[in-house]
């Protein structure tokens, strides 16, 4: 763990070499983390989830609609790159889609949501062969990058967000 609240588990750093074992590790990550999400919230009280994990952040409750806006993204640019020659994804504004009148929605929408969504990312990652691993998308701004990059990313954004949240439960108490 990290003291940075921003950044629990520290930041993501890309560029290591990637194994095989890496990616199951990854894909097992991406597979627990909508039980990992449901388990950090569940007890959490309506007041608790209205809370900002640190001053001038999103409240739980923007952090775990959050989550499946990003990971439906992810999917959507993993797809992409699976069946298009080095497609330019889309970007979005994080901030104001965490500001849209579905982020003050009960949580249970978006862990549904993300259990489900989650369901469907992950049989399709488990069954990518090393070929397709490598295939690739474009970024505006970070440029190209693998699935396998991706992958790698978007694990560690779960386990980040989960974070958020654990350590402000720990801090507080709850």
């Amino acid at each position: 763990m990290n003291d940075d609240l921003r950044y629990p588990v520290g930041k993501y750093t890309p560029g290591q070499p990637i194994t095989r074992e890496q990616r199951d590790e990854w894909v097992a990550q991406v597979a627990d983390a909508p039980a990992r999400l449901r388990a950090a919230v569940t007890s959490l009280s309506d007041a608790q989830l209205d809370t900002p994990y640190r001053d001038g952040g999103w409240t739980v409750r923007q952090v775990v609609h959050h989550v499946p806006d990003s990971h439906m993204n992810a999917y959507t640019r993993m797809k992409l790159g699976l069946t298009e020659d080095v497609p330019m994804i889309k970007t979005y504004e994080e901030a104001e889609w965490a500001r849209l009148p579905d982020a003050r929605l009960p949580i249970e929408v978006s862990l549904v949501l993300l259990e489900k969504l989650h369901e469907r990312w992950v049989h399709l990652l488990r069954a990518l062969d090393k070929g397709q691993w490598k295939r690739t998308f474009r970024h505006p701004e970070w440029g190209e990058m693998t699935l396998e990059d991706a992958l790698g990313m978007y694990a560690w954004h779960g386990r980040h967000h989960v974070a958020h949240i654990t350590r402000l439960a720990e801090r507080e108490g709850w």
